[in-house]
């Protein structure tokens, strides 16, 4: 797969120097573009049917897929993002965290899986983790509708 890491920060770039809200949330849609975009036909395939079993709420069939794509692409980030969130919608929130994690290491800017960090860490009552994660997402982009969830630290906890 070819470097795209120029094209990720220009976006990053221009979703931090957006204007509105709207303008925001349009760029931050492109993010998910990017991180869609399966390194080959077969990869894109599993990607695709899993989040489509995902979004019928067929929660086994999605893990299945995304279980065969991380074991066909270890190093693409989204597969293991994509079975985090499987396993935050079946409040499997521990299940949820090693996946995470390592959609961060392969990809540190990967603002699903830091944003999904941050809700799966909030969701464990984890509030310090969380607030660190939902910092450093916001850092990379303010618009997120998470920010809903920033809390001032020293008042709060």
């Amino acid at each position: 797969m070819a470097d795209r890491s120029a094209a990720l920060d220009a976006l990053y770039l221009d979703i931090q120097n957006a204007d509105d809200q709207t303008t925001g949330l349009t760029l931050g849609q492109k993010l998910w573009e990017f991180w869609t975009d399966a390194p080959d036909v077969t990869a894109q395939e599993i990607l695709d049917r899993g989040m489509q079993r995902r979004s019928q709420y067929n929660f086994l069939g999605a893990m299945k897929d995304f279980d065969r794509l991380v074991a066909y692409c270890p190093h693409y980030a989204e597969g293991y993002n994509q079975r985090a969130f499987v396993n935050f919608l079946r409040y499997e929130f521990e299940a949820a965290l090693p996946d995470l994690d390592r959609a961060l290491e392969l990809s540190p800017r990967h603002l699903g899986a830091l944003s999904g960090r941050a809700m799966t860490f909030m969701a464990l009552g984890r509030d310090f983790e969380a607030q660190r994660d939902l910092r450093a997402a916001l850092a990379l982009n303010p618009w997120l509708p998470e920010r809903a969830y920033l809390l001032n630290l020293e008042e709060e906890l």
